[in-house]
């Protein structure tokens, strides 16, 4: 249930009996071919396929994260940190005042996990407050279930395309590349990470089967809904 398909009555009445609710948190950078906001398009459809069984809001994902090493790429955005930080907890501090008080953070990008020290704070300043944050891609079932399709996965390679994040009309390369040298992406400014990473894929196929792709999807949902249903005392 995606809070852009409900308006206010509806998540008051849903707030008289629940207070869970699912927070996506995006990105908008280079993917190589795939589209520039997968990591919002991801983390958004995980969570709002997990949650529409349970009847639990999903709001909208933040689009923009943390993203320094990719600004010489064209169209990505990056905030900084301290920016990020008070973004998200104004929102997490809009969402307590409205009524809601367990929180699902289903974030779809690596660069935004240095947030989640906000999150731990706003639990200790808000009572009764809950809040999970969820890498939703490297989740232990969503994790394992990559490697046993390919072990060779990382960003922008087969891993993050799906029919919803491809782009209509643009090919993608029919090979596997190489994993980039991590240990040399470290210690390097952002047009250095260009000069190393090239198209923006860190390692692996480009793309792999829809059938491949679905069993990949549907672990990531049921992890994602076993979050959701868990035990939150």
């Amino acid at each position: 249930m995606r809070i852009a398909e409900m308006n206010w009555f509806e998540v008051e009445r849903y707030l008289e009996t629940d207070d869970r609710c699912v927070l996506p948190l995006g990105s908008t950078e280079q993917h190589a071919y795939l589209s520039l906001s997968v990591d919002s398009i991801l983390s958004e459809k995980v969570g709002a396929d997990a949650a529409d069984p349970l009847g639990v809001p999903v709001f909208p994902a933040i689009p923009y994260g943390l993203t320094p090493y990719f600004m010489d790429f064209p169209g990505s955005v990056s905030l900084r940190l301290t920016t990020y930080a008070a973004l998200v907890r104004d929102v997490l501090d809009s969402l307590y005042k409205t009524g809601f008080r367990r929180v699902l953070i289903v974030n779809g990008h690596g660069g935004n996990s240095p947030v989640q020290p906000a999150t731990m704070e706003w639990m200790e300043d808000n009572p009764g407050a809950r809040c999970r944050f969820h890498d939703w891609w490297r989740a232990p079932q969503t994790w394992a279930c990559v490697q046993e399709i390919d072990p060779v996965a990382s960003h922008a390679s087969w891993m993050e395309n799906f029919p919803w994040t491809r782009l209509p009309g643009r090919t993608q390369p029919d090979e596997q590349k190489p994993f980039v040298p991590f240990d040399r992406l470290r210690d390097r400014n952002a047009a250095a990470v260009r000069q190393l990473v090239g198209d923006g894929n860190y390692g692996g196929d480009y793309q792999k089967p829809d059938e491949v792709m679905d069993r990949l999807w549907s672990t990531a949902v049921a992890e994602t809904r076993a979050l959701l249903e868990g035990d939150w005392a």
